[in-house]
């Protein structure tokens, strides 16, 4: 296999610390990791620190655990390197026919393919160890969030909307901040889970948006190419899903005012980002797709200061 040019892939970071710094020989495999565009760990985050928030509201504690906060942290960073080495390793053949990501590391060349295996083993591990510091109901729902992660990469081949199995996976940390802090999964988890999951098939497809021409000549399948000129209906109805979803597990936790707040804070970011949306503008769709970061850590930061206000009361 010939080698590509050590060049970032289109929708990295620019002038990331990765690109400027890292050794040479570490460069590929951070980037086969994914941390020079960091988006993806924070979306992983996101519905994990919701969920611990929401659970501390529940619970009545003055806040999330900030240890329950750092774990997810390292374990989403950790995870979404794994994931995505397993996803590049699965679709290497499929990312050297699409022009933003034949630079990848696998099909350029830069990795071979033993070598990504035993780069997705330790990462695995450092999520594992991880897991095993929540309690024994947290350990075994976070095991079973390698169902989803295992089968993506394949659903691209053969599913319409590819994004409903990535959401499966995504969204799974609104289950374990909950069950982590409880101890039980319980109706307000559940509910944020599905808001969760409508969340990423909306800024998902957003981001399919980029790859729509490349796709259709490498036959992937994609909720951007399925819903087509309707795309923007098809992301508002998802955002909406997601809010009320969302609404429905803020009123079984017992929220207040202020976490309500900042849910109306997140439609709003998210109803920015469909009113901003033009399928033939790659360009805007990448910088929407990375600033559902903002709009999590708005949701985040209405739940955090709602526990901490009912926590003091």
């Amino acid at each position: 296999m010939t080698t590509a040019p050590d060049r970032p892939v289109a929708d990295a970071v620019t002038g990331h610390w990765v690109d400027r710094h890292a050794p040479e020989a570490v460069r590929p495999y951070l980037r086969l990791a994914r941390i020079e565009r960091p988006i993806g760990w924070w979306l992983l985050l996101l519905p994990c620190w919701w969920s611990a928030a929401l659970a501390a509201i529940a619970t009545g504690r003055p806040g999330p655990s900030l240890w329950h906060l750092a774990l997810f942290l390292v374990g989403a960073v950790a995870m979404r390197g794994a994931g995505s080495t397993y996803n590049d390793i699965a679709d290497r053949d499929l990312d050297a026919r699409v022009e933003r990501t034949r630079l990848r590391p696998l099909p350029s060349g830069r990795i071979r393919v033993r070598h990504a295996l035993a780069f997705l083993v330790v990462q695995a591990l450092v999520g594992l160890a991880v897991l095993l510091q929540f309690n024994r109901t947290a350990i075994l729902v976070g095991i079973a969030s390698l169902a989803p992660v295992a089968i993506y990469p394949f659903m691209k081949r053969v599913m319409p909307v590819p994004q409903a199995v990535l959401g499966l996976a995504f969204a799974w940390g609104a289950l374990m901040g909950w069950v982590a802090l409880v101890g039980r999964l319980e109706a307000p988890a559940y509910w944020l889970y599905a808001g969760a999951i409508a969340w990423v098939i909306g800024y998902d497809t957003i981001y399919a948006v980029q790859d729509i021409e490349d796709d259709e000549i490498a036959g992937i399948k994609s909720s951007a190419r399925f819903f087509g000129s309707q795309v923007r209906l098809a992301v508002a109805g998802c955002f909406l899903a997601c809010v009320l979803c969302i609404g429905l597990a803020l009123s079984g936790a017992g929220a207040g005012p202020i976490g309500l707040a900042g849910l109306a804070l997140f439609a709003g970011h998210l109803a920015w980002q469909v009113g901003r949306l033009d399928p033939r503008d790659g360009a805007e769709a990448l910088r929407l797709f990375r600033s559902n970061r903002d709009a999590g850590l708005i949701l985040f930061c209405g739940l955090t200061l709602d526990a901490i206000w009912q926590g003091l009361m």
